[in-house]
């Protein structure tokens, strides 16, 4: 897969078979629907071309609403639209003035000019351009007009699309992290870069490694400790133009995953931290990527550190346990 930061980068292909929209998830309803789109690319000889936008066009039009959360950052979404069979992602900055093209400069100028379409796949209430009054009839209309066809995303699929997505954020709010990874089609990801804690968890054998999480936006699930599969990498993983290539991983692991204020010693505020199973050494600095597996507990208060240090004990077992049932 190639990437592009802006539709200047790209250039117009022969056949390019389009598909636009955020994505965010890329989950099992998306999979479905970019299998559409590798498919025809297929069947007509073309490539596969996928415009989403960054930052996320609610953050321009809407700068005041601070609700949005995001299943995926960039990257992460990237790495699933690659697995996906994607040719192109242009990743373009949205704007304001890229938000008051009319439908006909919007499909003139960038699916015409920009990209070369011959074929967009696009959902029934796909909308665009200024005050988002294009729609599917302004795109069949201009189809005669500069040569190319339109592929309708059936009504089901689209509401496949979105219960997807409002099950996933429902169940990630909720630490229901199976069936969030269920509609993902697979494990929700956080990804962060370790800075030095306080070191109570060094204190009662339990080392961790602190996350501030790169996306802001980023949606958190519940408070609680988890199981997870731990890829630990030298920076931090970013999209650059050119060819697609995964970050190196310098270990993967199991891990243990706290998210919350740690009551036990009157934290405050929130906390992301994992301690990574029969792992030594410094990861200060370095990046980590989470994927949660299952919810073991809630977040709980304890009278005393003994305490919770036997219950993190507890929760270890718990922990290889799960993974060693899982990996037999």
């Amino acid at each position: 897969m190639k990437i592009y930061r802006s539709l200047e980068e790209f250039e117009p292909l022969e056949n390019a078979i389009v598909t636009i929209g955020t994505f965010d998830g890329v989950h099992i309803g998306h999979q479905k629907i970019l299998k559409k789109l590798v498919d025809c690319a297929k069947e007509t000889c073309g490539e596969t071309v996928l415009l989403t936008f960054f930052p996320h066009p609610r953050l321009i039009l809407n700068p005041n609403d601070d609700s949005l959360r995001l299943i995926n950052d960039i990257e992460e979404k990237a790495h699933q639209l690659a697995l996906c069979g994607i040719d192109h992602l242009i990743i373009t900055p949205f704007t304001r003035d890229f938000s008051n093209l009319s439908a006909e400069e919007y499909i003139r100028n960038v699916l015409v000019d920009k990209l070369g379409t011959k074929t967009i796949i696009i959902g029934y209430d796909h909308h665009f351009g200024k005050d988002r009054k294009g729609t599917i009839k302004d795109l069949l209309h201009f189809a005669h007009i500069f040569d190319f066809q339109v592929l309708e995303i059936a009504k089901q699929d689209i509401e496949d699309v979105a219960v997807s997505s409002t099950r996933i954020r429902e169940a990630l709010i909720k630490g229901d992290i199976e069936i969030a990874n269920r509609y993902l089609g697979y494990p929700f990801e956080l990804t962060g870069t370790v800075e030095k804690g306080d070191q109570i968890g060094r204190q009662i054998g339990f080392p961790t490694a602190n996350l501030n999480v790169h996306e802001s936006h980023k949606l958190i699930p519940a408070y609680g400790i988890y199981a997870a599969e731990v890829d630990i990498y030298p920076s931090v993983p970013q999209i650059i133009t050119g060819e697609y290539k995964e970050n190196p991983i310098i270990k993967k692991a199991y891990g243990m995953c706290y998210i919350g204020t740690r009551p036990t010693v009157d934290g405050m505020t929130r906390k992301i931290e994992v301690n990574v199973l029969d792992f030594e050494g410094d990861l200060y600095s370095s990046t980590v990527r989470i994927r949660f597996k299952k919810f073991i507990r809630g977040d709980e208060r304890y009278d005393s550190l003994e305490e919770l240090q036997q219950q993190i004990k507890l929760d270890e077992e718990a922990i290889r346990t799960f993974f060693d049932q899982n990996n037999s």
